[in-house]
């Protein structure tokens, strides 16, 4: 999960562009767990969904834009899966290496090493660590530049998947999106199903957003065993989570606040 860089108003004649909403105050969590309309969503059962097959187990296909998103977004499911012997083939289709562009820090200088370490250690922690891992190298930032690659590159990758999880495409993040778009595409070119999982969307909007496609939204419940290895998992992104160093520029880009979105006992995707 690469934080979108603050950006200066540009102005446009006498009006002005509105500021990244992502750089904006977010929502806090409670106002999600008070929402009655997050406690209603339906609830799915991740391996129910999945195809019974005679001839080989069920392989899902995660896409993340960023080493975390998958652990952020669909970490408590991933881990239900891995336990239950469905194949998870995992795509960074980046390395996450500008989450922290004018940093001096200097674990600034290797991030995308550092990302992947943590990567590795989040997935043991779930439990996954045997998933197969494949790197697109798209470079941070530009996953829409890259967008028919990536498109191609996954529609490829989806040859023997049964389901493929992918950033919300509407999450506000232009990376999350265009990995979003790419993987819908994919999907649609081999007819299998794509499950978006929100990532920003939890901080910039609101309770009951008409802007959100609540009725394609379900809840993925985690068992306690999930829960926990979600959470440890979650702990293992400290590039992430704890400043780089003591500058603004190395602030962290989970900070609790925004970690308490992905500590729940479900996630959310859309169908």
């Amino acid at each position: 999960m690469t934080h979108r860089q603050a950006q200066p108003l540009s102005a446009r004649g006498p009006r002005a562009v509105p500021a990244d909403p992502i750089q904006e105050p977010g929502t806090p969590e409670q106002a999600w767990e008070s929402w009655s309309g997050l406690k209603g969503l339906p609830t799915v059962d991740a391996l129910a969904v999945l195809p019974a097959r005679p001839d080989r187990r069920p392989r899902v296909l995660v896409v993340a834009a960023h080493p975390d998103d998958e652990v952020l977004g669909f970490g408590g499911t991933l881990a239900v899966l891995a336990a239950s012997g469905v194949r998870v083939r995992l795509v960074s289709v980046t390395a996450g290496e500008a989450s922290h562009p004018h940093s001096r820090a200097s674990v600034a200088r290797n991030l995308a090493a550092v990302r992947n370490r943590e990567l590795h250690e989040a997935l043991a922690r779930l439990g996954a660590a045997d998933v197969q891992r494949v790197a697109l190298a798209v470079p941070d930032g530009e996953v829409a530049r890259h967008e028919r690659e990536v498109s191609g590159r996954l529609t490829e990758l989806l040859r023997d998947c049964d389901l493929c999880v992918a950033p919300y495409s509407h999450d506000r993040h232009p990376d999350h999106e265009a990995a979003g778009r790419a993987a819908l595409a994919a999907g649609a070119s081999r007819g299998v199903a794509v499950w978006e999982y929100p990532v920003w969307a939890w901080h910039w909007a609101v309770p009951g957003d008409g802007r959100l496609p609540w009725h394609r939204a379900v809840r993925l419940p985690l068992p306690f065993a999930a829960q926990d290895r979600k959470r440890a998992a979650l702990a293992c992104f400290r590039s992430q989570i704890e400043p780089l160093g003591d500058r603004p520029e190395d602030a962290a880009i989970l900070p609790p606040a925004e970690l308490a979105h992905f500590r729940r006992d479900f996630e959310v995707i859309w169908r």
